[in-house]
């Protein structure tokens, strides 16, 4: 089972679109430390309330700028065809929306488990929004860019803004926070979950009701839960096997709809020591929460 924490690779700030060489920059992974389900809209989606975190672990995107306006993206991501890969569209809506007809080769190295809850495609698609900007010059608002990334999914714009948040609405309405930074074990037990299969189940929890912004921080993580866990935990028996190991050990939740599932731990050495336990047969890996996104420490933003 891998060990070692998918570190996203961060290079120096203030980058120079007139400078040749490549601009390579992380994807930071997110976690959803609490996440209440209010209520289902008339169009299918369903009302949340939320607390984002971003983690110093993620995937790591590298640009290189072209002049011909083509874009490639390499390696392909099995199962992901090109026109629905979130960096490919993320970069044809950018280069649509500034008019310019500049191009990038995109190599990605892909470290979170994909489907996992752990943000790893919005993330990339934030990435490759603000990377484009610096690389193209545009010199775009991030709430431009975050308006552009809403049109990707729902949990872009928590990315492109580069803040913890509290979110609201489809998780696309923000406040900054700032949230406990502990150490975390996240653990991915080898399983997919689909999304639209946990928020169709008719057992799902849909009417928590809303709080406040200041309440929810004021119970503190102690108090937070997920409201999609106990679900997950009915229809995939390797994730209830994993929260229940590792909820014997520290604090426990899902995030987003899983799979993966996540430890708060004190110290760097205490989560050090958890990861070493793990089982074989699930991908671990030890992240610490951070307030600020290590994207937006990369590009000076």
């Amino acid at each position: 089972m891998p060990r070692t924490p998918p570190r996203s690779a961060i290079r120096s700030a203030h980058y120079s679109s007139s400078r040749a060489e490549p601009l390579v920059l992380p994807a930071p992974a997110k976690l959803n430390r609490l996440l209440h389900i209010t209520g289902r809209r008339p169009d299918g989606y369903h009302e949340l309330q939320t607390l984002f975190q971003f983690l110093d672990a993620g995937d790591t995107l590298t640009l290189r700028r072209r002049t011909d306006g083509e874009l490639n993206l390499s390696p392909s991501l099995d199962g992901v065809a090109p026109a629905d890969n979130l960096i490919l569209r993320a970069a044809r809506l950018l280069q649509g929306e500034s008019g310019r007809r500049l191009g990038a080769d995109i190599h990605l190295d892909k470290r979170l488990p994909m489907g996992g809850g752990l943000g790893g495609g919005s993330s990339d698609a934030a990435t490759a929004l603000l990377g484009l900007d610096a690389l193209w010059g545009l010199g775009m608002e991030l709430t431009e860019l975050a308006r552009l990334g809403l049109r990707l999914g729902a949990d872009v714009p928590v990315f492109v803004h580069g803040h913890a948040a509290w979110a609201e609405g489809i998780g696309e309405r923000l406040t900054p926070v700032t949230l406990d930074t502990p150490w975390f074990v996240v653990i991915h037990p080898g399983v997919t979950v689909s999304t639209p299969a946990v928020f169709g189940a008719p057992e799902l929890t849909r009417h928590t009701p809303p709080i406040t912004m200041a309440r929810a921080l004021q119970g503190g993580a102690a108090s937070w839960r997920n409201d999609c866990q106990d679900t997950v935990r009915r229809h995939y028996p390797e994730v209830a096997r994993a929260l229940d190991w590792l909820a014997q050990r520290a604090p426990t939740m899902l995030t987003g709809t899983g799979a993966c599932i996540f430890a708060r731990l004190e110290s760097e050495s205490r989560a050090d020591r958890l990861l070493a336990e793990v089982p074989e047969g699930w991908h671990a890996f030890t992240a610490r929460g951070l307030n600020r996104s290590p994207l937006h420490a990369a590009l000076g933003r």
